[in-house]
């Protein structure tokens, strides 16, 4: 039986992905650079140090690393602070899922960035335990090390901790977790079809993701 439930965040709960990808650009530009979909396909589900490498070394965005995501975390605060766009059905999924479940969230997004979104969304006090992969040691997705560190504090077996994701390497990381997976695939920059072909369910939005879902998927 469904033990718990990890949710992502960006493209999953919040319609961020594309904000993220249009602040990059909107920085590296003003240097002169590009940033283009290719790279935030290729940064999609990196840890802070791994994504704002990237940026540093492919990109030529920095000077360093550090200043890339010390630039890139603040340009992201202040447009969160302006409008956070949240995905139809986020809450009320959450609320659901709540009654009958622990809850948690695992992301690629900074501490700073989830515990705001979270605010935002009115979710926070549901969420029992939040993981960002910059947190420790763990490997940005596809890596499964965000979604195992949950399920071990929540003590869920990965076969009965249930998924929740929209990217390519976000579903990638449950699978390697040993985890089914519920994909809900976004508009910007889908997954493939061949990634979806290995997840439990697809559905075309969250208010599909109905408890009784939930507990089939995770038997």
């Amino acid at each position: 039986m469904t033990q718990a439930v990890i949710f992502d965040l960006d493209g999953t709960l919040t319609d961020t992905e594309s904000m993220w990808h249009d602040t990059r650009s909107m920085l590296v530009s003003a240097d002169g650079l590009a940033w283009t979909q290719a790279d935030s396909l290729a940064t999609m589900g990196m840890s802070t140090p791994e994504w704002s490498g990237y940026m540093s070394e492919h990109a030529r965005f920095g000077p360093s690393a550090e200043l890339a995501a010390e630039r890139t975390i603040n340009a992201l605060l202040e447009q969160y602070r302006l409008h956070l766009p949240v995905l139809p059905g986020a809450r009320e999924a959450v609320r659901r899922l709540a009654e009958h479940w622990p809850l948690g969230v695992a992301s690629s997004s900074p501490r700073v960035l989830i515990e705001r979104a979270l605010e935002v969304l009115g979710v926070r006090d549901l969420i029992s335990i939040v993981r960002s992969t910059e947190e420790g040691n763990a490997k940005g997705k596809p890596a499964p090390d965000a979604f195992l560190w949950v399920a071990e504090q929540f003590g869920s077996e990965p076969a009965h901790t249930v998924v929740v994701e929209d990217s390519g390497n976000g579903i990638l990381a449950g699978l390697n977790a040993g985890m089914p997976v519920i994909a809900i695939p976004p508009r910007f920059l889908p997954p493939s079809a061949e990634v979806l072909g290995r997840v439990a369910a697809v559905l075309g939005g969250l208010d599909e993701l109905t408890v009784d879902l939930v507990r089939r998927v995770g038997a």
